[in-house]
């Protein structure tokens, strides 16, 4: 008498375990729908935590007209720059370019991330000098610094002077320090 030839395929066993995941989500499904603890949606909040809003809206807490700025500013600062970088990587991947054209985009987002590090560096570096907060703004040939301070003297616009050229190079008349209180 002859043994049957078996022979179990990889296909086989990926289906084996395919429908025995498909069993346990089923009988999980049917498990917790048996519980009786259903969730009802409702349309109001808590009041007792005291938010007065939105579920899911943003609040600024203690949060006055400067430090609003601060988070605004930044969040546009980022959302440009990320424009910015999709509008290199569509041209990038266009097709119909050059290697000197390729090269040329390459450079400019090269160019684009080192600013933002740059920035990102300054802004940390002015913020341990004592200011409060404060946003970079670098185009390569002009820097914009923002300060929330309650008087800027001085001696402290050049600290922040100091700082910025000691990260990048922007000619002394390109350099334009705002104060925010």
């Amino acid at each position: 008498m002859k043994k049957p030839n078996i022979i179990i395929r990889k296909n086989h066993i990926i289906l084996a375990c395919l429908t025995l995941i498909l069993g346990i989500a089923i009988y999980l499904s049917y498990a917790f729908t048996q519980t009786g603890d259903k969730l009802a949606a409702t349309n109001a909040l808590d009041s007792s935590s005291g938010s007065g809003g939105n579920y899911g809206d943003a609040a600024f807490v203690n949060a006055d007209e400067s430090d609003d700025y601060f988070a605004k500013a930044r969040l546009d600062r980022i959302t440009k720059r990320d424009e910015a970088v999709q509008t290199l990587q569509t041209m990038l991947n266009g097709g119909d370019l050059t290697e000197e054209e390729k090269a040329s985009i390459t450079q400019d987002a090269v160019s684009l991330s080192k600013l933002v590090e740059s920035e990102g560096v300054i802004e940390n570096l002015i913020k341990a000098q004592g200011f409060k907060d404060c946003v970079v703004y670098l185009d390569g040939q002009s820097a914009n610094i923002v300060v929330k301070t309650d008087g800027l003297v001085a001696s402290e616009a050049a600290k922040i002077k100091d700082i910025l050229l000691s990260q990048v190079s922007v000619p002394a008349d390109k350099i334009t320090i705002i104060e925010v209180k």
